[in-house]
């Protein structure tokens, strides 16, 4: 157990470094673009916004080939060196003087953040044995859920009033107590000896595995459709203060860490069936928000809900990829952090192309709802076709 909560710290560092800078944009438009933000406020935080892509294309980069490269070595010290490499390279936003370095230290922190989470799933499912390898996974992801109940939103605060700065040195600090507890807590784990990239890379022949992929992508960018939008929708459509988006925003993270934990248990009891309902029960939320969200109180409900559901998915399109990879574990686990992060920049340009295209602040829900169907479609195909050949044995 302690093994798992150190594993669990770790994530939740990487749930604050990822989330945390959302609501500090203006805070670091202010200071490392003065000249912009003199001129055009608006333009100042559009450019800032572009720290938040860096890090999302250093997970999707970094995920495959970090966690493919160092396959070969035990799996305890590769974490231990990850949340080390998340530890300087936070450090080195709390330092870097200028926007451009600001910049080039957010994408070096994003290439851990895959082989980190899916590793680390590896080490977790192998710590609880078989028929629980998908609540290992769900307790790891915990810490990244429960950072947006409570990390993202004190560290905002704290970040707007003592310097957005701050918010990062803590991220840091938490990431320096989560590489001390793994280097004491985390027992011996072997690698995959004589495994090296190439040979990790051959999971990209399977075909099993790109629509696990998809699923990831497409399904669970329904939720960052939402997710994106929430703030608009509680102001503008639902008519609330600003003050009420922080309260529909830890809502939001604790819908996601119930659903983080319940997801866990009922993959480990039926994965397929629960990964299809969880898509099913994502578009209906959706699409339930997308009605009601003029009225905060179906707002929150449904907003929970989507977060709940995606949530649940989590572990099981996990474990999926793990099932399906075969010997190609460690990218295999990791490049799930990649496709999330594809959809959450699919839901998020897809959601906001509907915005600009006047459809309203409802119209990311529904957005959300449309991909949740298209990933219950993927993942309905990717099970069919797992089907026909045990059919034509049969036969």
């Amino acid at each position: 157990m302690w093994a798992l909560l150190s594993l669990a710290i770790g994530s939740f560092g990487i749930g604050m470094t990822e989330f945390v800078v959302m609501g500090l944009l203006p805070n670091v438009a202010h200071e490392l673009l003065p000249s912009a933000w003199a001129t055009n406020p608006d333009d100042a935080i559009a450019q800032a916004g572009w720290l938040i892509s860096l890090y999302a294309l250093g997970v999707v980069v970094g995920a495959p080939t970090i966690a493919g490269s160092v396959a070969r070595f035990p799996r305890h010290r590769v974490m231990l060196v990850l949340a080390l490499a998340l530890t300087v390279f936070t450090t080195f936003t709390v330092l870097a003087p200028t926007f451009e370095t600001v910049a080039l230290s957010r994408f070096l922190a994003g290439l851990p953040h895959g082989a980190y989470f899916g590793i680390g799933a590896l080490v977790a499912a192998d710590l609880l044995g078989p028929g629980k390898r998908a609540q290992g996974v769900a307790f790891v992801l915990t810490g990244l859920t429960v950072a947006n109940v409570v990390g993202v939103p004190l560290g905002t605060l704290l970040g707007q009033n003592v310097g957005w700065r701050a918010a990062f040195l803590v991220v840091a600090g938490v990431f320096a107590l989560a590489t001390l507890a793994i280097a004491i807590t985390v027992p011996h784990h072997a690698g995959q000896p004589g495994r090296r990239l190439r040979d990790e890379l051959r999971v990209f022949r399977v075909g099993q595995v790109w629509f696990a992929l998809g699923t990831g992508a497409i399904g669970f960018g329904g939720f960052f459709a939402m997710y994106s939008y929430i703030a608009p929708m509680v102001t503008e459509l639902a008519g609330s203060p600003e003050w009420a988006v922080s309260i529909v925003l830890v809502i939001v993270g604790l819908g996601m860490t119930s659903g983080n934990l319940v997801g866990g248990r009922l993959a480990d009891r039926d994965l397929r069936f629960w990964l299809l309902a969880g898509l099913a029960a994502l578009g209906v939320a959706s699409a339930l928000l997308a009605l009601t969200a003029a009225w905060l109180p179906t707002l929150v409900l449904f907003a929970f809900a989507v977060a709940f559901a995606g949530s649940a998915l989590s572990p099981s399109i996990q474990t999926r990829l793990m099932d399906v990879a075969g010997d190609n574990q460690s990218i295999a686990a990791a490049l799930n952090h990649s496709s999330l992060n594809i959809g959450n920049s699919l839901g998020a340009f897809l959601g906001g192309a509907a915005i600009a295209a006047g459809l309203g602040f409802a119209a990311p829900a529904w957005v959300g709802a449309a991909l949740a169907v298209a990933g219950l479609v993927i993942a309905l195909i990717s099970f069919r076709m797992e089907r026909v050949p045990a059919l034509a044995v049969a036969r």
